[in-house]
């Protein structure tokens, strides 16, 4: 009963938001790979532009660990200093918010017929020809700049049909999203009868430390904070558990996350892994700033949305925006050209 109830709607559904938010991300890749190296080559010289263009691509791309990772291989390629990657990271955690934004819209109805418009539009994309060769974007981040912002060739030719190709293939990914999404909030009921579930949400409403710590453990596990921060929505849109603890629940995802920036750190040069510490350090500093906030987090949030899983979206939002603006003035200080001198 239990397999059936809440097992395998919660792996069925976890499998194919994972699998949607891959698809989404590497079609988006793909799609900016040529240009993106040189993006954040021009556009992070301050912390404030840095800021700006790591919230924009990481709100194109869908994927803040994907901005993270690449930041830290074009630091330990020697192509862009530690100090200008600072504003990056910052600007990740708000593009990332755009994410649950969307999930909080409850868009799950229209799952199923977006993935057919967009697969017949990708399948149809085959018909135009093939894309232009172009260098792969997973060799993006460890080769200089020169080798891998294409010849105009590689990026302008027939560029409509790479937009039209990987733009429906991310539109196919983020409808398997919101089907994910659907199928994992249907073990609400379920949930709701069993006791150690309850006993769980009894706990958290003493000490909404079990959700933070919860949050944080399943998100260092599945490599997703999108995923867990959309089960939390999703559990609180059928009353499975109450609003609060689906904010301490994003917040330690929020920590979870860190754990990819950690492993791609720990192979990357001292100042790569300075980059990893500066997104870990932001992550763990936000966490222990709102915790004693929640509740009012939650008031503020319960102003700017009236349903449960969009509340969460806007505490992630708040969360965020409010921990990179604080954050910035100390991007600004001189220890860190310091600290870039003596990593080299």
């Amino acid at each position: 009963m239990i397999t059936t109830t809440i097992v395998l709607p919660v792996l069925t559904g976890l499998a194919l938001f994972l699998f949607g938010m891959k698809l989404m991300e590497t079609a988006l890749q793909r799609w900016a790979g040529p240009r993106l190296q040189l993006w954040l080559e021009r556009f992070t010289r301050t912390p404030v532009r840095g800021l700006a263009t790591g919230t924009v691509l990481t709100a194109a791309l869908q994927s803040s660990t994907a901005i993270t990772v690449i930041a830290i291989g074009l630091v330990g390629a020697g192509v862009l200093t530690f100090p200008r990657t600072l504003g990056v990271i910052l600007g990740t955690n708000i593009g990332t918010c755009l994410t649950t934004e969307l999930i909080g819209l409850s868009l799950g109805g229209i799952g199923l017929p977006v993935l057919l418009a967009s697969a017949a539009v990708w399948l149809a994309s085959w018909f135009a020809g093939p894309l232009p060769q172009g260098r792969a974007p997973s060799v993006i981040a460890t080769q200089p700049l020169a080798a891998t912002t294409g010849s105009p060739a590689t990026i302008g030719g027939r560029s409509w049909l790479r937009s039209v190709r990987y733009g429906s293939l991310a539109v196919s990914g983020f409808s398997l999203v919101l089907l994910g999404i659907e199928i994992m909030q249907t073990i609400g009921p379920a949930l709701q009868s069993r006791g150690l579930f309850a006993w769980f949400v009894l706990q958290a409403q003493h000490s909404l430390l079990w959700g933070v710590i919860a949050g944080a453990a399943v998100t260092a596990l599945v490599h997703s904070s999108a995923a867990v921060i959309a089960m939390a929505m999703g559990l609180a849109a059928v009353q499975g558990i109450p609003v609060e603890l689906g904010v301490a629940i994003t917040i330690g995802a929020n920590v979870g996350t860190c754990v990819t920036a950690l492993i791609a750190g720990m192979s990357s040069s001292r100042a790569g892994r300075y980059v990893a510490w500066s997104h870990i350090l932001l992550n763990v500093g936000g966490a222990v700033l709102f915790y004693p906030f929640i509740h009012q987090l939650v008031s503020l949030s319960a102003l700017l949305a009236s349903d449960a899983s969009e509340q969460i979206a806007r505490s992630q939002t708040i969360f965020n925006i409010v921990c990179s603006l604080l954050a910035l003035p100390l991007c600004y200080l001189n220890m860190w050209k310091r600290l870039e001198f003596r990593s080299q």
